[in-house]
């Protein structure tokens, strides 16, 4: 009996030692409005696969400087669809890798609960000093921004009183220190389970900007790494589909 137990045990031994041997690493850069999420999926991931995942968390645009410049990244989750197929055509990508992990949400926020009404009409009375918002030039979300509120009417009206941040990360933080009474955020930031997290806001209705297409690849320093492939496969399912759901995205 203590003879079978011994067999077994070294099986189990065997078995684990083989799983540990076949889990690997992946470096992976995010898009800073999918922090939250990124952290619960890669939690996930770790515990169903045995891998790790080693993420930095940036703008977009930074993040394809560094990836020209020779970065160790294998997996890229955008902020945009535009940047994944630059990158495509450059021949940066493994071929074919390239999909929409999420459809980003915009919201006009405010840290001050009861500042910002269900219908954005503050925006309207442009009482406030400060309106924050992402570069447009180099942020999805700030983009979408300058767009609704040329949609609304009110892009010279309260162009004084914009403050850029570098990414939606520095726009969300103007807002939440209150150097500005109100921002344009990704609702990712500042909500969970369909419900703000804290302050108040307005989830700007999908009409009033271009999608904000959040687009995913393999790049070309992961191409030979099973991880990489792992990683990208899990976002396409079903857990990692919940987490995306749960902080406000569209898939």
């Amino acid at each position: 009996m203590s003879f079978s137990l011994s067999r077994l045990c070294i099986a189990l031994s065997a078995g684990l030692l083989a799983c540990a041997a076949q889990a690997g690493e992946v470096q992976i850069a995010v898009a800073a409005n999918f922090t939250a999420p990124i952290k619960e999926i890669a939690a996930e991931f770790e515990k169903d696969t045995g891998h790790k995942v080693i993420a930095s968390l940036g703008p977009t645009g930074g993040f394809y400087t560094q990836i020209h410049n020779g970065a160790p990244f294998e997996v890229f989750l955008s902020a945009d669809d535009a940047t994944p197929e630059r990158l495509e055509k450059e021949g940066a990508i493994v071929p074919g890798s390239r999909f929409t992990y999420a459809i980003g949400k915009l919201v006009l926020w405010s840290a001050k609960p009861g500042y910002v009404d269900g219908k954005g009409e503050v925006l309207k009375k442009n009482a406030f000093k400060h309106l924050a918002i992402a570069n447009p030039k180099t942020a999805p979300y700030g983009a979408a921004a300058i767009q609704v509120l040329a949609k609304l009417g009110l892009g010279e009206a309260v162009k004084p009183k914009l403050v850029e941040g570098a990414n939606i990360a520095q726009a969300h933080q103007f807002v939440s220190t209150g150097n500005a009474e109100l921002g344009f955020v990704a609702l990712s930031q500042v909500s969970k389970d369909g419900k703000l997290t804290e302050g108040s806001g307005w989830t700007v209705p999908a009409e009033l900007h271009d999608p904000i297409r959040q687009d995913a690849v393999i790049l070309a320093k992961g191409k030979d790494n099973p991880a990489a492939q792992a990683l990208v496969d899990y976002l396409k399912g079903p857990k990692a589909a919940a987490v995306i759901k749960a902080y406000g995205y569209d898939l």
